[in-house]
């Protein structure tokens, strides 16, 4: 079960929630790591703006690129929640490396692991599992907006055994890097066909742009593809042909999940520094944390982090159940990206002048957490599937 004493008590109409004493337990030893090895870094990270090619290592080390997959593969045998633990306690301290786990699990190697044959993850999945490489997702086009699938542009024809593709991918992270393995590329295979197909990155004819300047997320892997007759086997289609759609469908409602994950790390992120900092900082004869207009901010943050946190462990639980959970990750990704965009702007606030500096992680939340709103669907889209899911 994904959570030690989970269960719906019938009489009560309530569900109580309590992490397992190895989730816990796990979940401590990534906090000590963010804390003892990110977060003396992070500010360098971000202002290199390089990716942190020792740091994923050591994660990879940790098994965390492993957690959700069977031990065949190299993996911890865990679960998506405990997963969602690792992003959030990462995404507390930098949400660069926090992203990085997320895109290169959910995204990278949860397709291979659900769609993929025996034989395309033997070759594949042990090393993403392992850590020792990364994968990515090559979904979102540069002229196409959330409707990426209805847009999109990239073909692949076949041609005796080998698949030739040809066009564009934006925005795709973790294919850039010296640890970078494969992307899984959507493109038409037909008429009204979409369909996934492996792609290693060292691919002739693949060209991988430079990386974004971006406003936040400094330190994770962010390109632009670029296909020109790349040529790979036809046994790197992913799944069935045509099947495209439903794949990547199932990979964002995930994707949500753990981007909720990954937006409660940065709620509790300000939440812990403004407390230090309040009580710090004084203001008229008195730490600012006496006062009510700081305060009240710190504990308005408190409480969004705590019910978006409830948000993302009960779609967790609902996926873990096999139950319908398409509403409850749309709920969790729109409510905690929105409240971390107010979280960032509210401790920066708290902390005044250097608050504005990205010599603070509130400074740097600051940049981060915009994109919340728009990665694994925009906020727009979370309401046209909430809305949806309503009848409506």
């Amino acid at each position: 079960m994904v959570y030690g004493s989970a269960q719906r008590a019938q009489d009560q109409g309530s569900l109580s929630f309590a992490l397992t004493p190895e989730q816990e337990e796990f979940r401590k030893v990534v906090k000590e790591f963010a804390d003892t090895v990110i977060d003396p870094v992070a500010g360098e990270l971000a202002e290199a703006g390089e990716f942190p090619t020792d740091i994923v290592k050591q994660m990879g080390q940790m098994g965390l690129f492993g957690i959700p997959f069977e031990e065949e593969w190299g993996g911890m045998g865990g679960d998506f929640l405990t997963l969602c633990l690792a992003i959030e306690e990462l995404g507390r301290v930098d949400q660069s490396l926090g992203i990085t786990l997320e895109a290169g699990v959910g995204l990278g190697a949860v397709p291979l692991h659900i769609f993929g044959t025996d034989e395309q993850k033997q070759r594949w999945l042990p090393e993403l599992c392992r850590g020792e490489r990364i994968a990515g997702f090559g979904l979102t086009e540069p002229h196409g907006g959330s409707d990426n699938w209805g847009t999109a542009r990239t073909r692949a024809v076949e041609d005796g055994d080998d698949w030739v593709i040809n066009g564009s991918k934006a925005f795709i992270t973790n294919v850039g890097t010296e640890m970078s393995s494969i992307v899984t590329v959507t493109a038409w295979t037909g008429e009204q066909e979409l369909s996934a197909i492996i792609v290693p990155t060292a691919t002739p004819g693949l060209t991988i742009a430079p990386p974004y300047r971006k406003v936040g997320w400094h330190a994770s892997d962010t390109r632009e593809l670029s296909f020109d007759d790349v040529r790979v086997p036809r046994d790197n289609l992913l799944g069935e042909r045509g099947a495209g759609l439903k794949q990547f469908l199932y990979t964002l409602d995930d994707g949500r999940i753990a981007i909720s994950a990954l937006a409660v790390g940065l709620i509790q992120g300000c939440v812990d520094e403004c407390v230090r900092y309040a009580d710090e900082r004084e203001a008229f004869g008195r730490p600012i944390g006496k006062h009510q207009a700081v305060a009240f901010k710190i504990a308005d943050m408190e409480v969004a982090a705590q019910t978006a946190r409830f948000m993302y462990w009960n779609a967790a639980w609902r996926k873990a159940q096999g139950l319908p959970y398409k509403k409850e990750a749309a709920i969790a990704k729109l409510y905690s990206s929105e409240q971390a965009v107010t979280a960032a702007r509210e401790a920066t606030q708290v902390w005044g002048g250097m608050g504005f500096t990205t010599e603070t992680r509130v400074g740097r939340f600051y940049q981060d957490a915009k994109i919340l709103e728009i990665g694994e669907g925009t906020s727009e889209i979370q309401r046209i599937l909430i809305s949806r899911e309503l009848g409506l």
